[in-house]
């Protein structure tokens, strides 16, 4: 007789230590300093400059433009998580990420001022923004 193989146990259920914030942004309708949406360097600065502003802290970055007039995108790597951009100058639209862990401090504050600041420099007329609360 064989004898019965007991079934492994079940992981411990457990809430995740490092919860977060994403904001999600399609901006329409930009209206802003062509630099923002054209000079990756511009932009880079820019960017680099308004997660400092915010508290976060920045890792790293990098910014390409598609060339001379056309859009740019790019990504600030930050402790917390990340900051990424597209911009499409011809059409006036920008698409634009922050995501924050709070895994020692709560950073949706910070993450909130970083992207409301990011919006207003676009100036959009008609902005779709997403918020989801990672838990």
């Amino acid at each position: 007789m064989t004898p019965a193989i007991a079934a492994p146990a079940a992981p411990p259920t457990s809430r995740r230590l490092a919860t977060g914030l994403h904001l999600i942004g399609d901006l329409y309708g930009c209206r802003c300093d062509s630099r923002l949406m054209r000079d990756a360097g511009y932009l880079e600065k820019f960017c680099r400059e308004c997660v400092t502003g915010a508290g976060l802290t920045s890792v790293g970055s990098l910014f390409h433009s598609f060339g001379e007039g056309d859009g740019v995108t790019g990504v600030v790597v930050l402790a917390e998580s990340h900051l990424s951009i597209h911009t499409w100058p011809e059409s006036g639209y920008v698409t634009l990420d922050v995501y924050v862990c709070n895994y020692t401090e709560n950073n949706r504050p910070k993450a909130q001022k970083l992207f409301n600041a990011l919006q207003t420099a676009f100036n959009p007329s008609d902005p779709h923004l997403h918020r989801v609360d990672r838990a």
